[in-house]
């Protein structure tokens, strides 16, 4: 992502999506257990709340701790470029196991 913004429209797509994705699939097929799906979609909202809070984040130097304005805006592109890393894989990785549980409500026929 580049931006904080982009980010967090990303993480708002996704969940959106998935929530969107289990309340169609339990109206079209009846069978889905109703508790399941709350669950679910519970899970998404939870998700998308902590992914929103984690995505604002701070560099913790100030520029005055470097020798020039140049080092400091390397180094607080390196420290947000890492940050923005860890969030996104968190997040795909929470999703990986939100896409398992839908995957597993799924009615056996």
């Amino acid at each position: 992502m580049s931006n904080k913004r982009n980010l967090k429209k990303y993480i708002r797509r996704v969940c959106g999506d998935l929530a969107a994705e289990i309340v169609y699939a339990a109206n079209v097929n009846e069978e889905y257990s109703i508790d399941k799906v709350r669950n679910i979609v519970g899970k998404i909202a939870e998700l998308q709340c902590v992914a929103l809070d984690r995505a604002t984040f701070a560099y913790d130097k100030v520029a005055r701790d470097f020798d020039n304005a140049k080092e400091y805006n390397k180094a607080k592109a390196a420290y947000n470029k890492k940050a923005y890393k860890h969030l996104i894989d968190e997040f795909n990785a929470s999703v990986k196991t939100i896409v398992k549980a839908m995957n597993e409500a799924r009615p056996k026929k």
